[in-house]
């Protein structure tokens, strides 16, 4: 699965646009990355890059980045309101699918090392990427500021990587402070009330800092001088309330930082609860910005298990009640497109396969053109079958008196979701198999280098377009497991449309392992061919046996009506 990671670079000019539009225009010089937000700001004067792509591509990114700042941005004539030591102030990696955070602290690591020797430019690692326990803290790192920056040359203030004084170039540049954190979600919530004062309140309760304690009006003071706080009920979350004339009702205005400790659904659940203990009722909520697509799945899983209904639907379907159970539609229209960082980053060009009607699809195969063919309609078959067993999971989820059974029913179909899923991803790859192989046969030929290098190509493009079809297969043999417990212990009422899942997944095995023979054949390596040849054969026989028990159980509940 394709890994994103977001990156969001603050540099220090917020007032000069020629200047800010050609740093933040160096990110799409590199293929993959997606520009999704410069937001500039005029008394600060510091811009906010928000950008996201692969893993190495954006570090590309960061780097070109940093050096178009370190070019543009002289630190000695810099002025604004926040705090800031360089150029390129802060550059920190955010995990938002598919990634750890101990990997976006390595290439936190990765790019800092590149500043350091490549263009001249200190800095520190902080939060997950700190090298030093006391500068997780950004704070620590840019103590002192630009103007504190005599620090670089004393054991203190020693960088994590570039020059260790604060030479004529790191007057210019000044340092900056690369780290790895969690994904930070800006979200507002809607309260049916227009009191700030009210819902500040609220947002104290919640908040991790909580409220300062008070006795007799006065505030709590502890053995060490500072104030005593009552703490909020959520980790993780920063808060207050105010007052939006726009809309003409008062919010809580939360900064969840960690969204693995506390996610949105959980924050809006304790704010509803919250609200009403103070007779205020939630009316819906807003994202500010973007949001990874888990956010909006977590939630709708959420929300689906509190109603004890299964989870095993389509993403799509999740999303809608994700918007629906959040009430991120209750101000303005929540468009995913403009929202979710996965859908921002869907390109165009070629269609998918799996992205025509099912009319455009039958037309392309049966066109003169040699792709779409047997593999990619063997993945198509078998999502479809599995597809069916998905159907007889959640049917027997919510049948009436199975009440009791839906989670064991909810498990079955997230399993036939998770097949059908990787099922259609090898609908596409099965036809780039193919047509790699076709391109490996267009290279020149012309004298023995060239006829070497196209036959090595032929090789490994063949070797691939054998091994997509014998993941098919095993794929769609797996995926059978479904729809033989749906005959087993599904809704009766279904029994055949598991069979036909059945029927479908058998010939998606049998397709598959046709068009592993045949291109294995072409193969010089003998020895792979030979095992998969061996592996075909037992999918076969696999998949005929089970289509043979599940066909036998749905012909003995038939004959029995």
């Amino acid at each position: 699965m394709r890994k994103l990671v977001e990156c969001v670079p603050n540099i220090s000019e917020g007032r000069d646009k020629a200047k800010i539009e050609a740093i933040a225009s160096v990110v799409e010089t590199v293929s993959g990355v997606k520009l999704l937000d410069v937001d500039p700001g005029s008394s600060t004067n510091r811009t906010v890059i928000t950008f996201v792509g692969e893993p190495d591509q954006v570090v590309e990114a960061a780097f070109r980045l940093i050096k178009k700042a370190s070019e543009l941005i002289d630190m000695r004539k810099h002025k604004g309101e926040h705090p800031r030591m360089g150029a390129t102030d802060v550059c920190p990696f955010v995990p938002v699918a598919n990634i750890t955070m101990e990997e976006c602290a390595a290439l936190a690591h990765a790019l800092g090392k590149r500043v350091g020797a490549e263009l001249g430019i200190p800095g520190y690692f902080y939060e997950s990427a700190a090298l030093r326990p006391e500068r997780k803290n950004l704070a620590v790192c840019r103590s002192g500021e630009y103007e504190g920056l005599e620090k670089l040359s004393t054991e203190a203030g020693k960088p994590d990587f570039g020059p260790q004084e604060f030479n004529e170039k790191v007057r210019q540049t000044g340092a900056t402070a690369i780290g790895a954190r969690d994904f930070l979600v800006a979200y507002n919530v809607n309260l049916n009330t227009t009191s700030a004062r009210r819902a500040n309140a609220i947002a104290f309760d919640i908040r991790e800092a909580g409220r300062i304690k008070k006795e007799n009006g006065k505030t709590v003071i502890d053995a060490n001088g500072e104030p005593v706080r009552i703490p909020g009920s959520l980790k993780s979350v920063k808060g207050i309330g105010w007052y939006i004339e726009e809309y003409g009702i008062a919010q809580l205005s939360l900064n969840l930082t960690n969204i693995n400790v506390t996610p949105v659904h959980v924050a809006f659940d304790e704010a509803c609860k919250r609200s009403q203990e103070r007779g205020i009722r939630v009316t819906g909520s807003e994202v500010v910005g973007l949001i990874p697509k888990r956010v909006l799945i977590e939630a709708a899983d959420y929300y689906l298990a509190k109603q004890e209904r299964s989870l095993g639907i389509n993403d799509d379907e999740k999303i809608k009640i994700a918007v629906k159970s959040l009430g991120l539609d209750d101000l303005v229209p929540f468009n995913p497109a403009e929202k979710v960082i996965e859908f921002m980053l869907e390109e165009g060009g070629a269609k998918k396969l799996v992205d025509m009607t099912l009319v455009a699809f039958a037309d392309e195969t049966a066109s003169e053109s040699m792709a779409p063919g047997g593999g990619s309609i063997s993945a198509y078959t078998a999502a479809m079958g599995v597809s069916l067993g998905t159907m007889v999971a959640n049917l027997s989820a919510h049948k009436r008196g199975w009440d009791n059974r839906w989670k064991e029913f909810s498990d079955w179909a997230e399993k036939g979701m998770d097949f059908q899923r990787q099922l259609l991803a090898m609908v596409d790859e099965d036809t780039k198999a193919f047509n790699g192989i076709m391109e490996a046969f267009g290279l020149p030929k012309s004298n023995d280098n060239e006829k070497a290098i196209r036959n090595q190509a032929i090789q490994s493009a063949t070797k691939y377009a054998t091994e997509v079809p014998l993941k098919v297969a095993q794929l769609a043999c797996d995926s059978m497991e479904v729809m033989l417990a749906m005959v087993e212990i599904g809704n009766p009422n279904s029994i055949t449309d598991a069979g036909v899942g059945a029927l479908c997944a058998r010939a998606a095995v049998l397709g598959a392992v046709m068009n592993v023979k045949v291109n294995a054949r072409d193969l010089d390596d003998k020895v792979w061919s030979e095992q998969a040849y061996k592996r075909c054969d037992e999918l076969a026989e696999k998949a005929e046996s089970m289509e043979r028990t599940i066909r036998e159980r749905v012909e003995a509940v038939l004959s029995a009506v």
